[in-house]
This record gives structure tokens, sequence and C-alpha cells, in this order.
């Protein structure tokens, strides 16, 4: 078995071969959680492939919003990722440190806003470096062009959505998060957020899908057998969902890579819903 979708993952010997390619652009997603004490860009300053501009999701984010990086609009989003040199017409591909975690989010946000033309970089940095390919600390210095976004509300859900799915049962809501945060049996690392889930939404955590030794996504019939024992080929909608909406995009990617488009990502995830006052939260594993 093999993915559907194989062209959203590129291996390393793809982007060496092409770090020169005047229709690709490279993209370090590079982001990492507070409580790891690691700072993306610090990372990326100290080394990254030659070429590569850094994506900040914090950054490139609506900054009139109190939630962690959320999406920006069109157009503030075309003009960050025009000033970062790249073109409707240019094939991205984006990478992060450690192989899976945040660049699913900066190859969401692309095709969130029109861009399919964008695939990961199977393994990171990570991958990368220990393989011995180039790398570099010079900064790079893109020259600004002109993108324009298109924005796809079908790949975005919303808290007022994701509180009708609760009533009508039309989407799967589906949690990226350890099991353990998803039954309120650890708390929540940023202040003010409650611990456990949406309610009738299911568990399906992001490292059941990820080799975390490599970095990469695991194989195709390891990906149908775990979406198959999650019960999620009844032909309904999914929205994915997690701490802050960063490896909801790993379970989209997994999604998509094997040919289902069905999805859309709970962008505020639980830091918002678990956060108010005026959503209902459960716990335990269901």
């Amino acid at each position: 078995m093999e993915y559907i979708n194989v062209d959203s993952l590129v291996d390393t010997a793809w982007v060496e071969a092409h770090l020169d390619d005047p229709n690709v652009r490279i993209l370090d997603g590079s982001w990492h959680l507070p409580a790891t004490g690691r700072d993306g860009f610090a990372e990326y300053t100290a080394s990254h492939i030659p070429g590569a501009v850094h994506f900040d999701i914090n950054a490139v984010s609506d900054k009139t919003s109190p939630l962690p990086h959320m999406l920006p609009t069109p157009e503030a989003f075309a003009t960050a990722v025009g000033a970062m040199g790249i073109s409707n017409q240019h094939r991205v591909v984006v990478y992060d440190a450690d192989g899976l975690f945040s660049a699913p989010r900066v190859w969401w946000m692309f095709r969130v806003f029109g861009h399919d033309n964008v695939a990961l970089m199977s393994g990171g940095f990570r991958k990368w470096s220990g393989e011995g390919r180039p790398v570099t600390a010079d900064p790079s210095l893109p020259v600004p062009v002109d993108f324009t976004a298109i924005f796809n509300a079908h790949m975005v859900r919303s808290i007022e959505q994701i509180a009708r799915f609760v009533e009508d049962e039309s989407e799967i809501v589906l949690d990226a998060r350890a099991a353990d945060r998803f039954a309120g049996s650890s708390p929540e690392a940023r202040p003010g957020v409650d611990p456990g889930h949406i309610p009738g939404s299911r568990n399906l955590p992001y490292g059941r899908i990820v080799d975390s030794e490599s970095g990469m996504f695991a194989d195709a019939e390891t990906l149908a057998e775990v979406f198959e024992a999650a019960d999620l080929d009844n032909g309904k909608p999914i929205a994915t969902t997690c701490g802050s909406g960063v490896s909801a995009c790993i379970l989209g990617l997994g999604l998509h890579l094997m040919g289902n488009d069905n999805w859309s990502v709970y962008d505020g995830s639980w830091t918002e819903w678990g956060g108010r006052d005026d959503t209902p939260k459960a716990k335990g594993s269901q």
C-alpha cells in the first residue's frame, strides 16, 4: 500500500537536488511549545538549509486575537509570504526541526489560502543534518514578490461551528492531543485553560501516525489501519483539533496522504474551547 497524495511529501534528496531551482521555495517552519524552552527562530539562525526562509506561525497570525497563532487575514498572509519571495507560481517545501510537528501547520496554512503546490520534507532538519547535507547560518535575503491569497473556508472551523457539531453530530471532531490530556487527567499548560475535551469528540493522538524516532509519517498501511480503527470512513466530514491548532494539522495531512480531503482544522482548538466559561467540557476516555 502507498500514500495516495504522495506529492505532498518530498524527501531530503529531492530538496538537495532543488536547492538552486528558481521554481522552488524552502521554508523552515520550526516552532516549539513554550514549555520546551526552545526557540525555532534561534535554531534557524544558527543552522538551516541553504536558501530557506523562516516561517514563524506566531508572526504570520491574527494579531488582534488573544489566542495563539490564529490564522491571519488573506491580505496579511499574502503580504507575509510575498515578502518571503513566494509567488503563486512557486512550489513551496516546508520542514521543521524535528520532522513532524509545526511544519504541517504551515502546509495547511498555504492550502487554506489557495496554494496547493506545497509539500512537506519528510524527516525535517534532523534527518537533513543527520545525513550530512549542506547547512548554513547565512541569512536568506528573499526578493519580495506578489502573492494572491484566496481563502478556503472549507478547511477551517470556528468555535460556533464546533458547538453546532456537538449538538447535531454532523461532523466528527477528532482530537490530536495525548490521551491523558484528552481525558483531563493531566493539567493544561496554558493558564486559564481547563482540562478535558469537547463533548462527543474522539481522541486520536498524533503520535499514533508518526514515527517519533525518524520524525516521519508511519507507512501507508499503518495510517490506513489507525484511521480505520478510529471509525472515520462513514462519510462524515472531520474537524481536527488539538491544543492550539498545530498537531491537528498532522492528522489533517495524514488524512490527505490517504486520499481523504473531507476535513478541516478547528483553529482555536482546546485553548479556545477549554479557556471559556460558556463551553461544556467532558472528561474521561470518551
